[in-house]
């Protein structure tokens, strides 16, 4: 027997205002997610076509760039919000997609997710095991940071996401730079993530170009 659910006009009322502002909240997030990592491809911080950014929607939603997605000219189109329980949507979502989603599970201060590729981090990470700022922004701001190393490269992604939000957790952290691949930060803001990469990776830089002109001397 078919059973017909009724509502009221209060009730749909409602309904539709609970709709028209989380539409409002993703725009915002949209809007913010585009801005920020426009400035993060031209410092290269992602490429064409790696990396990844996203922003919690609500408790158990977040709004994140597709795969195909170019980071120096995101739309609307681009992005697309999840649930934490997987659907066919997470087939057109960045690969890291499911990563995201156990930070914002597990990690109740992140807001904002994000995944970039710096060069001279990721480069410093492969020959280092912990990174010692010696410039003064990175001295306030980071202090130090170990390296994690991986191992095999060839299951990494079925590992990942449960290994990176565990070592945030572990190590009371928001930044972990994984040996090879890159970094991961959350944050309350996503302005500050952008900070946090832009000093990390302008501290590797300076210990790189440091290192070469001693060899050089």
């Amino acid at each position: 027997m078919l059973r017909v659910i009724k509502h009221s006009n209060l009730d749909i009322i409602k309904l539709f205002k609970r709709a028209k502002k989380g539409l409002f909240v993703q725009n915002i997030l949209s809007n913010q997610i585009k801005k920020v990592a426009l400035s993060m491809f031209r410092k290269n911080f992602f490429g064409i076509f790696h990396g990844s950014i996203s922003a919690k929607i609500k408790e158990n939603q977040f709004l994140i760039n597709k795969k195909d997605a170019i980071f120096d000219e995101l739309e609307d189109d681009d992005l697309i919000a999840l649930y934490f329980k997987e659907d066919y949507r997470y087939k057109d979502a960045s690969i890291d997609a499911k990563i995201h989603k156990q930070i914002y599970k597990n990690i109740s201060q992140a807001k904002y997710v994000c995944y970039a590729m710096p060069p001279f981090t990721t480069s410093y990470s492969l020959v280092h095991q912990k990174i010692i700022p010696k410039d003064y922004f990175g001295h306030k701001i980071i202090d130090e940071i170990e390296i994690y190393d991986p191992k095999k490269f060839s299951d990494w992604y079925e590992r990942a996401e449960y290994e990176i939000y565990q070592y945030f957790k572990k190590n009371d952290t928001n930044i972990m730079v994984i040996k090879g691949y890159g970094v991961y930060t959350y944050d309350r803001d996503i302005h500050q993530i952008a900070k946090n990469i832009a000093i990390l990776e302008n501290s590797c830089k300076l210990l790189v170009t440091s290192d070469t002109i001693r060899r050089c001397i």
